[in-house]
């Protein structure tokens, strides 16, 4: 059985989604530790209530960033974990964890890259004028939300749409494009050939 830590630096939804999908027997995997940088992340709360252990490597606790990466490497490391998760972790990783995990380390984003990437990807959608939106799980690599792409799903963008209706919208498709690709990947059903994601059969 895998062993998948999550990173998450807010509510943690989707890391609530990965524990419930674990609990019912959806994904054959047990997730063995939250890393966070925030402790007052709300995702600590249900890490707690599903009895998973909290590692807090908080960004303000080191003087620089070279500091908190090799920090959070020996977090990350200590883990010893097959899959890191990325659930909402508001920081860019550096090039020596990217690489050190490299195909071992997975993002959700809430639209459909290579389009609005970064930040307020939803109010980026609505701004340009896209008619469908979506979520995108991928693989992390040095790039920001460039790694190969696992699953995305869709859902439409109407004309009276704020950010936050967007959102929710989309977050719906995200607890469900989530949880279905970190079981592809411990089932060892994801094989990466240069930018393109193969699922295979099972």
């Amino acid at each position: 059985m895998k062993r998948i830590a999550v990173l998450a630096s807010g509510r943690g939804s989707n890391f609530q989604a990965l524990i419930d999908r674990i609990a019912d027997g959806y994904i054959p995997a047990e997730c063995v530790r939250l890393i966070t940088d925030n402790p007052e992340a709300y995702a600590v709360e249900r890490a707690r209530a599903a009895g998973i252990l909290v590692t807090v490597v908080a960004y303000p606790a080191y003087p620089d960033k070279q500091s908190y990466e090799a920090a959070l490497l020996s977090a990350m490391e200590g883990c010893n974990a097959d899959l890191f998760v990325l659930a909402g972790y508001m920081r860019i990783l550096g090039e020596t964890i990217v690489r050190r995990f490299s195909g071992r380390m997975i993002n959700i984003h809430p639209a459909l890259l290579p389009s609005f990437s970064g930040l307020h990807a939803q109010r980026q959608a609505i701004a340009y004028g896209a008619k469908v939106s979506g979520c995108t799980v991928h693989f992390v690599d040095e790039g920001m939300d460039t790694g190969p792409i696992i699953i995305q799903r869709c859902v439409p963008v109407f004309e009276r749409d704020d950010e936050e209706m967007l959102a929710g919208r989309i977050l719906v498709e995200e607890h469900a494009a989530l949880p279905e690709a970190v079981r592809l990947f411990c089932e060892d059903r994801l094989m990466i050939k240069g930018r393109v994601v193969c699922i295979l059969p099972p």
